[in-house]
């Protein structure tokens, strides 16, 4: 018997792309949100003092909120409170290490969740488990039982007072050595958010794995997703890639190696053919401005998703055999074809030859298919059909010289 679909996880993977935001104090030093871990030159004294420049100027959740839309996401993911234990939002007398009682002056949460509100996006909040300004990865039991009671007090505030529509949890996995209390926790979040997505990042290495029941969503961190088995499942969870622009997570000065647009492309309509939304990160300035490179990079993707988006928000994998690294989504409205590496036409002197072009069959599909047609250029194509169905080809024309999409979208008829 199939699983029973939630409507508000349905909800999520039709969101299908999100904008992770990866920011805190961290960024004034531009060398990645581990700095504080991984320099032993820069001690927790040193880096408290960061919060007296961290200004947040240039901050502004709904122009943020606006980017996200522009540019075909359905969500976004801020660190409200990233390893390092500083709070983007209002601690509320809990600790004075937050956003409000440094130089910024206030709730830089609360804007973002309004701007998202405001925009149309839905407003997720990561908040670590994992924090070495209290040192949870390094106190004995007693100690991190009241960290425990730190953590969970941190997280009722968040919970009461931000219109979230999901909690995004990393850092169990730096200590397998201790009782997480998972059961408080996600009992917490139902209370106050019995709608909320629920994600709890099991890291590199533990890629797909269900940590607890009421996890809505598993991650695969940095890695392409692989289709979920939900053979046996007692309940349907759906998958997320989260990923970077580059190496890190944080904003990095001297990190030259960034993804492309195609490379957005590609990664974007893999995750949707396996199934699985895509979390894609920018770290944004020390000031709190998306930098311009991983901006423009990020809209030029979106100009692929407005040609294609109802296959890529709605479309949910098909169970058939294509060629390479081709599939199949079906929504409620129609079939789609998704081609990779398909080549270019053009004259010899000028064309540099990649992929193919031609027919490419797909086994098993076991649908009548009459027709199809690029979305790009509505270029009708040739399909062939055998009699019983079970072999589907469709004579995949290459890109005309001067266009590339890197991932080409037929709608079957």
């Amino acid at each position: 018997m199939a699983l029973t679909r939630p409507d508000r996880i349905a909800g999520f993977e039709e969101r299908a792309y999100g904008l992770f935001l990866h920011w805190g104090l961290y960024a004034q030093l531009g060398r990645g949100e581990w700095i504080l871990h991984n320099d032993d030159d820069i001690t927790p004294e040193e880096y408290e003092t960061l919060t007296e420049s961290f200004t947040a100027a240039d901050w502004d959740g709904r122009e943020i909120a606006r980017f996200a839309r522009e540019s075909g996401m359905g969500y976004a993911v801020l660190t409200a409170r990233h390893h390092d234990g500083f709070s983007l939002y209002d601690t509320r007398g809990l600790s004075d290490y937050d956003a409000p009682h440094a130089a910024a002056g206030r709730d830089l949460v609360e804007d973002f969740v309004e701007g998202c509100r405001a925009e149309g996006i839905e407003p997720f909040l990561y908040h670590t488990t994992l924090d070495w300004h209290w040192g949870s990865d390094t106190c004995d039991q007693s100690s991190f039982e009241e960290y425990i009671t730190y953590l969970h007090d941190s997280l009722e505030i968040v919970l009461e007072h931000y219109d979230i529509g999901g909690i995004w949890f990393d850092g169990d996995w730096s200590r397998d050595d201790v009782d997480w209390h998972l059961d408080d926790r996600y009992e917490l979040v139902r209370e106050y958010r019995p709608e909320a997505i629920v994600v709890n990042n099991t890291g590199i290495g533990n890629e797909g794995e269900i940590s607890h029941p009421e996890i809505d969503s598993v991650t695969f961190e940095q890695s392409e997703p692989e289709p979920l088995d939900r053979s046996g499942a007692d309940q349907y969870v759906a998958a997320e890639m989260c990923q970077t622009m580059n190496g890190h997570w944080g904003i990095g000065a001297d990190d030259y190696a960034y993804k492309s647009p195609g490379d957005i492309i590609e990664t974007l309509a893999t995750c949707r053919g396996r199934g699985a939304n895509y979390l894609l990160n920018i770290g944004p300035t020390a000031e709190g401005a998306l930098p311009a490179y991983e901006q423009a990079a990020i809209r030029r993707a979106g100009d692929w998703i407005d040609d294609v988006g109802q296959s890529i928000y709605e479309g949910r994998p098909v169970e058939c055999s294509c060629q390479g690294r081709d599939f199949v989504l079906e929504t409620d409205d129609g079939l789609f074809y998704l081609a990779f590496d398909l080549s270019i036409s053009g004259h010899e002197n000028v064309t540099v030859t990649t992929g193919g072009s031609g027919p490419r069959s797909i086994a098993g599909l076991d649908r009548d298919i009459s027709g199809a047609r690029w979305l790009d250029s509505g270029e009708e194509l040739t399909v062939f059909q055998a009699a019983s169905e079970s072999i589907t080809t469709i004579d995949c024309t290459g890109f005309p010289y001067g266009s590339d999409t890197v991932v080409r979208v037929a709608e079957l008829q």
